[in-house]
């Protein structure tokens, strides 16, 4: 009985695999060796039977199950008996040789299960293959590849066997025609040999340690003659590669007289095979093996092939390497390890070849010979020795090459010579140099990079990387490197040419020098004497401080070459190290904190001039000092090509010259300093003036006296001539040498010590600035053009102002050369263009000009209105910044900045009413400009003088502000400007003027005055989009201004303001006029006789009117009208044609002005809209059986008239006080209106267009009605509900059909979350609906209601039992939806009331049995209605009352588990879940039987494709563990079947089973036959999780238990499964069969 059921199960599975899917065939073949694992020989005799019986089964389903053998045997090979192991064998050397056609898979496949096999039973299958393999008689072709194969797997058991094959196979050579047959001869004697040689490399381990080499030698040279004599001349290109893969190995076999014989014709012929094949790495593994073998046998003859093999291995490593193609690698190696052979033999031959090669115009043999060289040092390095010098000198001509590839190949020899001590000979420093050069390379930028790394592997960067790389690995880590490289490499700090090799050589010196301090003071010190081509100390103190000025310039230069400073301080000065390890660390901390981003270069450089100045401080030695100023003088010219670097030596040159006491020293270095330098450099020319400066700090006449000697001297005459003047170029020079000679003497004036500069300011400097600058030709004076010389003179002139501010004399002296320079200045800023902002001379005259105007004597009033005029036009006029670059808008904002500045130190001078009138004199034209930009910078300007006049402004006596009228009637109309930017500025001006006035009057400078301070508040109104919210805004400014505004200043500020109407901002007129209003509501009595005029201007007027205030003021007369004639009024504006046009609605808006007249007019509209019908049922057309339901006017015209009232704001309290009729109207009129259409007329108006003068309002009745009810909510205060409902759709939902409910539910959520206290009188307003004849509106009423009962507020407001009996009335409705409606609002009561739930339980639960057995629900709503109610209510009801009802809903509900519709089997699923909870007691065993009968519906539906159902199911079988008395399975249930945890479902369902079995054995049948049912299921998941679950039942079922299953059934039910047109069912009932293995 057990052999036929494993042969059943292996058949059926078998039969199988003539499946198309290729992972299903693979499951198959996988369920077989499952099958095998515990079955072996039963499973590989069924696999025998089937392939004898089925001779005609394709191969390709052959092949499936020989592979499963293969795996079979392998696996249990130990076990495997002689009996099956002689059945395989004689199958698979049947189906290997079956057919004398080649047919890889099947033959190969069959191979190897023979090599299987073979691993422990040799000789049986040596007996039977070698039946196969008859003398005189070709062999078939995997006979061969067997025997080969079985040498290599079998090494020691099949090299016995050897010996005879050979004898066998050598005359089947020459009987071979077939290349394929010649190609597997080859195959096997390479393997052969290899495993004889391997066999032979063990003999301590080997069966037969007698086995010599010459055992096997004669056959092998046989062989060897004819693969090498006959078929290596094959022109079939496998075959010769076959030949050449066996020659390599077998030449290690040959008696070494025989391949000494053979070297002269074998070594030729494998070389000319290079020539044959593209693909060589298998030529030259041959070749390398042939060559060992050569040289292990001391071969004589090797030596006359020497000049033949170099001369093909050479282009061999030559050729291009293809990184993506291992063979080629593989190739490049083995060609390396041939040259490594033949330079341990012959390196004179080797060398004399190679360094020839290096000189070949070809740069892909220069690369090549490289390589070669660095292999050959590598691997050769004793016979390389004596060949250093020989080696170095060779390298001369490779080290001038420019190409890429080669310098990369050149830097990788340097690195093996320099780990083999070649750079230690005589030349090695040519070969450090030349790695540094490499570093120097500039590096490539990135985008540039990235190309060149896909084009050009070995781009100049790559070089430079890698020398870079290579400079620091031997200076690191090689450490015979040491005396080579130290201070060798200092030499290479100063060349410029070495800048950008700087830091990786820095890094490695710094590795060098601390290396040296750690073997002592004495190695450490450099030999300056020995040392001549040495840079001295001071060349390298100036170096490495310049290039630390940029310090992330050539990856991070900076704190490099601080480190390297700090560490060779003994080589420097004896007295700096103390100092410098204080002073050094905190700079490189600053660098390494900061990035080229953050770091302030100006702070960066004053730090570094600061450790300058410390360090001469330190060492306090003026000859020391002078050397160091002429080393940096003489490093001058080495920073030409880097303007910054230069820039800052200067100022380091102007700091030691400042230190140093000798005077003729300094004057000489400030002479050559002015001849030298390169004036037309910007960057020089600020440096040059800064170290003139610097200098100046402690030698003030010798810096002027040079300066000046320097104009006299011939070399600044020879740019100076008569006729030079009028050519372009010349004229050019010189300006910019006077350029540079004026900022010379600002700096100078700058920095100069304070008590000796304002003597020489009008004596000596300006009178060689103005000297420079004025240009006379023939006594006439010439205006310069250049923008440098202009630019320098106005920084000359705002250091030189600065200066004598700086002073303490500076109130005492008189500029009087002020007036002058101020017009110079003007003069500057007139000649600038207006159409463009692209220098900074705007700015810089203006800086100048306010440092000119604090010193004496003052400007005159018409020069001061001059300069404001002047400065005002020059800024304000520019055009828009919109579309400038980020550089424009910096010197914009800079210019700016200077313009403040300017005008506020001019209005210090005259901080008066006055002073403040004048002021805006200027500015009020651009107040009032068109252009938005000039008055945005009008405005900024006028609140930045308002503040600072404000902050300043100190009243000795009370005075009148007699022009605040005026002045708040500029500003306070541009509160309301059409760019909102302007507006805070304005308000700020208002601000301003409100306390000036305040101050004026006697209050404190600290008083805070509480009117004014409200204007504050209204800043963040100003900029809102609503414009009634901005308009009332400027409202309340109004009437703060009113409060704050003297009598006799009224008129003024009127009068301002009316004027005010005709600003062409149409935003500004508009806030004048509600200014103009409110101060007239608030101070205007005697105006008020006007108003009878404006009320009759009415609706006529607001036709013609386009001015929105004017609008607005004819609109306050409008509630007089009603509150006299409401009726009337409301009836007129109802008749009015709809849809309303704005003017019309502005009308409606007005009428909410009084909350009184507000309330009856809304009282009066509701009577409107419940006293007519809400629509009206018209047929479509006249043949039609439908009817269309139309709204009708009257209350689609109060709907709008009520959103138009509720849509002011001051109708609040008038909603409030009518709240529940408005919503209960309005939730009605919105649930009538769902799908009603227009009356026809309106339809049409709609399709015309839409008119400018009607509202923008969507007539659409339910739209319409929605819009009022959220307008409604609004105003009541119910802003939460509209927000939430508007967070959640609930507005779209409510207007459609589908949503309706939907929307009703969110509105009533949301109403008792956020409105609680208004629900007693909406419900009871509501109640009487549940009875209305309109089907519609007892749907909305009772989804209303149902949703209040989930939330404990009806509780707490006692409204439960009310809405509770009022809904249980609705349970014989006619309409479904109401009925499922009153079963959701009853198990909402579970959420809103649960401790209500027990009380009226039994009620409940009736409801909910009556809404399971609903026989009028064809479609279940209902009852999927009363099971989610279930599933809420059974955990806080009665346990009795449950328990009474418990099967019958569990039989009732178990045929929705299955259902098609997901949401049925969710709530079905999860409410078996919660009977769970009652099953204890007498009905436990009946439950129990439920549980067993629904637990694989709901295992399998864990694969349910929609996650809400896996989701109950989860929740149902953690709710199910508990009742089944497993503790294993309840508290695996418990850990992994949350939501949100990810589930392995097969390893669960392994366990699952486990303790199935384990604790409930005899439900094996049941829950198998259940399984069974769900192969039919119509979800492919759990079709597939069906039969998984059985194999896994039958894998951990003992052997009594496995009687209950009929195999018969369950093998042919899994037989069906494996036609299932999903693969992934196939693959699972594959998989299950295999573990059927438990019936074996």
């Amino acid at each position: 009985m057990e052999e036929s059921n494993v042969k059943k199960l292996a058949t059926t599975l078998i039969d199988a695999v003539t499946d198309k899917d290729p992972l299903v065939q693979e499951q198959l073949c996988n369920s077989l060796c499952y099958l095998g694992e515990s079955k072996a020989e039963e499973t590989l005799n069924a696999c025998d039977e089937y392939l004898r019986q089925h001779e005609k089964l394709a191969y390709p389903y052959r092949v499936i199950i020989l592979k499963a053998m293969e795996t079979i045997v392998k696996n249990n090979i130990d076990e495997l008996d002689r009996c099956t192991a002689k059945i395989v064998i004689i199958l698979a050397s049947n189906e290997m040789t079956k057919t004398k056609e080649l047919i890889l898979d099947w033959q190969q496949a069959a191979s190897s299960v023979l090599v299987a096999v073979g691993k422990r039973f040799i000789n049986k299958v040596m007996e039977e293959v070698l039946t196969k393999f008859q003398p005189g008689i070709l062999p078939h072709y995997f006979v061969m590849q067997t025997f080969a194969n079985l040498s290599i797997t079998n090494v020691f058991g099949m090299v016995p066997f050897l010996n005879s094959i050979l004898t066998t196979m050598l005359p089947m050579l020459n009987l071979a025609r077939q290349d394929q047959m010649k190609s597997v001869f080859c195959f096997a004697l390479q393997h052969f040999s290899d495993s004889i040689l391997e066999y032979l490399a063990n003999l301590d381990q080997a069966p037969d340690p007698t086995v010599r080499k010459d055992t096997f030698s004669t056959e092998i040279f046989s062989a060897f003659d004819v693969l090498f004599n006959h078929w290596l001349q094959s022109r079939e290109a496998k075959l010769r590669l076959a030949v050449v893969e066996a020659l390599g190995p077998m030449s290690h076999l040959l008696p070494s007289e025989k391949l000494e014989e053979q070297l002269p014709r074998l070594i030729p012929g494998i070389i000319a095979l290079y020539k044959k094949h593209a693909e060589t790495f298998y030529v030259s593994k041959s070749l390398g093996q042939i060559l060992q073998a050569s040289v292990n046998m001391g071969s004589r003859t090797l030596e006359v092939q020497v000049d033949m093999l170099l001369a093909a291995l050479h282009p061999q490593i030559c050729a291009p390497v293809d990184s993506l193609n291992p063979l080629v690698i593989k190739n490049h190696n083995e060609v390396l390890r041939c040259f490594t052979i033949l330079a341990c033999s012959f390196p004179d031959r080797l060398l004399a070849f190679l360094l020839p090669k290096l000189e070949n115009s070809n740069e892909r043999i220069r690369v090549g010979t490289l390589h070669i060289m660095r292999q050959i040092i590598n691997s050769a390095s004793v016979q390389m020795e004596i060949k250093k010098p020989f080696i170095l000198s060779s390298m001369k001509l490779p080290l001038l090459d420019t190409n890429s590839k080669v310098k990369r190949a050149v830097v990788q020899v340097i690195s093996a010579m320099a780990h083999h001590g070649y750079l230690e000979q005589p030349g090695g420093e040519m070969m450090i140099e030349y790695i540094l050069r490499q570093c120097a390379l500039p590096p490539e930028p990135m985008s540039k990079r990235q190309f060149l790394e896909t084009e050009d592997f070995f781009a100049s960067d790559s070089v430079r990387t890698i020398s870079i790389n290579t400079l620091y690995l031997i200076s690191t880590t090689v450490d015979r490197m040491n005396d080579v490289l130290w201070p060798y490499l200092l030499e290479f700090l100063i060349p410029v040419q070495f800048t950008n090799a700087l830091t990786p050589l820095c890094k490695s010196l710094m590795h060098l020098a601390m290396k040296r301090q750690e073997e002592g003071e004495n190695s450490f010190l450099i030999q300056y004497d020995s040392n001549v081509n040495l840079p001295s100390p001071f060349a390298l103190t100036t170096r490495l401080l310049i290039v630390s000025s940029h310090p992330y310039l050539g990856e991070g230069r900076g704190a490099a070459s601080l480190r390297l400073l700090n560490v060779l301080h003994l080589n420097i000065h004896p007295l700096l190290g103390q100092r410098w390890k204080k002073t050094i660390p905190p700079l490189i901390n600053y660098v390494e904190e900061h990035n080229d981003e953050t770091l302030s270069q100006k702070e960066w450089e004053e730090k570094l001039l600061m450790f300058l100045r410390d360090t001469l401080m330190v060492v306090s030695d003026n000859t020391w000092i002078c050397q160091l100023s002429l080393e940096m003088c003489k490093q001058l010219n080495c920073y030409n090509g880097s303007p910054l670097e230069k820039n800052f030596l200067y100022k380091c040159i102007g700091t030691t010259l400042g230190a140093a006491s000798n005077k003729e020293i300094v004057r000489k270095h400030l002479q050559e300093l002015l001849e030298t330098a390169r004036y037309q450099e910007e960057a020089e020319r600020e440096g040059l003036a800064c170290g003139f400066g610097i200098c100046a700090i402690n030698h003030l006449d010798d810096t002027l006296i040079k300066l000046e000697d320097f104009v006299k001297s011939d070399i600044f005459r020879k740019s100076v001539g008569i006729f030079n003047i009028f050519k372009d170029r010349s004229d050019t020079e010189v300006d910019k040498v006077k350029s540079t000679l004026i900022l010379c003497y600002g700096q100078v004036a700058m920095h100069a010590p304070q008590e000796l500069v304002l003597a020489r300011i009008e004596s000596d400097i300006l009178r060689n600035v103005f000297q420079y600058f004025n240009t006379k030709v023939l006594g006439i004076k010439v205006e310069t053009k250049d923008l440098t010389l202009k630019l320098c003179l106005i920084r000359s002139i705002c250091m030189i102002s600065q200066a004598i501010c700086k002073s303490v004399q500076s109130s005492s002296f008189v500029f009087s050369q002020k007036a002058e320079l101020v017009a110079q200045m003007m003069e500057f800023i007139r000649a600038e263009p207006m159409d463009f902002l692209k220098t900074a001379i705007r700015k810089r005259a203006m800086i100048a000009c306010t440092y000119l105007s604090t010193l004496e004597p003052p400007l005159e009033e018409l020069d001061k209105a001059e300069l404001v005029h002047s400065c005002l036009h020059s800024v304000l006029a520019l055009p828009s910044d919109a579309g400038i670059t980020s550089c424009q808008k910096t010197l914009f904002f800079d210019t700016m900045t200077a313009l403040k500045d300017l005008l506020t130190s001019l209005l210090l001078r005259n901080l008066t009413p006055q002073g403040l009138q004048n002021m805006f004199e200027h500015l009020t034209p651009w107040i009032k400009s068109p252009k938005g930009h000039e008055r945005e910078r009008a405005l900024g300007l006028s609140a930045y003088l308002l503040r600072f006049f404000l902050e300043h402004l100190n009243v000795i006596a009370i005075v009148p502000f007699h022009n605040l009228g005026l002045l708040v009637g500029i500003f306070s109309p541009r509160c309301a400007d059409s760019l909102p930017s302007l507006r805070h500025d304005a308000l700020d001006c208002v601000y301003s003027l409100l306390y000036i006035q305040l101050f004026y009057e006697g209050f404190a400078q600290d008083y805070q005055d509480e009117v004014a301070e409200k204007l504050l508040a209204l800043k963040d109104n100003l900029t809102n989009p609503d414009v009634t919210i901005l308009f009332h805004t400027c409202y309340s400014i109004a009437q703060i201004i009113g409060k704050r505004l003297p009598p006799d200043q009224f008129i003024s500020l009127l009068l301002t303001t009316f004027e005010g109407l005709k600003d062409p901002d149409v935003n500004c007129a508009r806030a004048a006029t509600v200014i103009i209003n409110c101060l007239l509501k608030e101070r205007g009595a005697v105006l008020l006789e006007k108003v009878p005029e404006i009320v009759g201007l009415i609706h006529a007027k607001l036709c013609e009117v386009k001015d929105e205030h004017v609008a607005k003021a004819i609109q306050q007369s409008v509630y007089l009208l009603a509150s006299q004639h409401r009726a009337a009024v409301v009836a007129s504006l109802l008749a009015s044609p709809l849809p309303f046009d704005s003017h019309t609605c502005s009308l409606w808006r007005a009428l909410a002005t009084e909350p009184t007249l507000t309330s009856q007019i809304l009282e009066l509209l509701l009577d409107k809209m419940n006293k007519d019908v809400p629509f009206t049922e018209n047929k479509s057309f006249l043949l039609s059986s439908s009817y269309d339901r139309v709204a009708t006017v009257v209350p689609l015209a109060a709907t709008c008239a009520l959103y138009e009232i509720m849509s002011a704001p001051e109708s609040g309290a008038a909603v409030m006080g009518l709240y529940p009729e408005l919503f209960v109207t309005l939730l009605l009129r919105v649930s009538c209106t769902v799908g009603v259409q227009l009356p026809r007329n309106l339809q049409a108006k709609e399709r015309k267009g839409a008119n400018p003068r009607l509202a923008p309002r969507n007539l659409e009745p339910c739209s319409c009605a929605v819009e009022t009810l959220q307008a409604m909510l609004f105003r009541g205060g119910s802003e939460e509900v509209i927000t939430c409902m508007g967070l959640e759709g609930g507005w779209e939902l409510m207007k459609t059909s589908e949503g309706h409910e939907e929307g009703v539910t969110l509105l009533a959520r949301a109403m008792a979350k956020h409105s609680g206290p208004k629900l007693p009188l909406i419900v009871k307003t509501l109640i009487p609906v549940l009875s209305s004849v309109y089907e519609i509106q007892r749907i909305t009423t009772t989804a209303y209601f149902a949703e209040l009962l989930s939330s404990n507020v009806v509780n707490d407001l006692i409204l439960l039992e009310s809405l509770l009996d009022n809904i249980m009335g609705r349970q014989k409705d006619v309409c479904i939806n109401v009925r499922r409606l009153v079963l959701r609002g009853l198990a909402n009561i579970a959420s809103g009331s649960p401790d209500k739930v027990r009380k009226h339980g039994p009620q409940l639960l009736t409801a909910m049995i009556n809404g399971l057995d609903d026989k009028d629900d064809p479609h279940n709503l209902v009852a999927l209605e009363a099971m989610l109610g279930l599933s809420r209510l059974l955990d806080l009801a009665e346990e009795w009352d449950v328990r009474s009802i418990l099967l019958h809903i569990t039989i009732r509900i178990r045929p929705f588990f299955d259902n098609e519709r997901d949401e049925f089997r969710s709530s079905s699923i999860n409410l078996f879940g919660h009977l769970n909870k009652f099953c204890h007691g007498n009905c436990e065993d009946v439950f129990f039987e439920q549980i067993i009968n629904g637990l694989v519906s709901l295992l399998l539906h864990l694969q349910d494709p929609k996650p809400p159902v896996v989701s109950a199911c989860k929740f149902a079988l953690r709710m199910c563990g508990p009742n089944m008395e497993c503790e294993e399975l309840a508290a695996m249930f418990e850990k992994q079947l949350h939501d949100g945890r990810g589930l392995h479902f097969g390893e669960f369902m392994n366990d699952t089973s486990k303790y199935l079995m384990q604790n409930f054995p005899d439900t094996l049948g049941r829950l198998i036959s259940t399984n069974l049912f769900y192969f039919k299921s119509c979800w492919e998941d759990i079709r597939a999780a069906a039969p998984m679950f059985i194999g896994f039942l039958v894998l951990q079922a003992d052997k009594v238990a496995c009687e209950q299953v009929d195999l018969n059934q369950l093998i042919s039910a899994l037989q069906l499964l494996l036609k299932d047109p999903a693969p992934t069912v196939r693959i699972k009932a594959a998989e299950t069969l295999g573990r059927l293995v438990k019936f074996a």
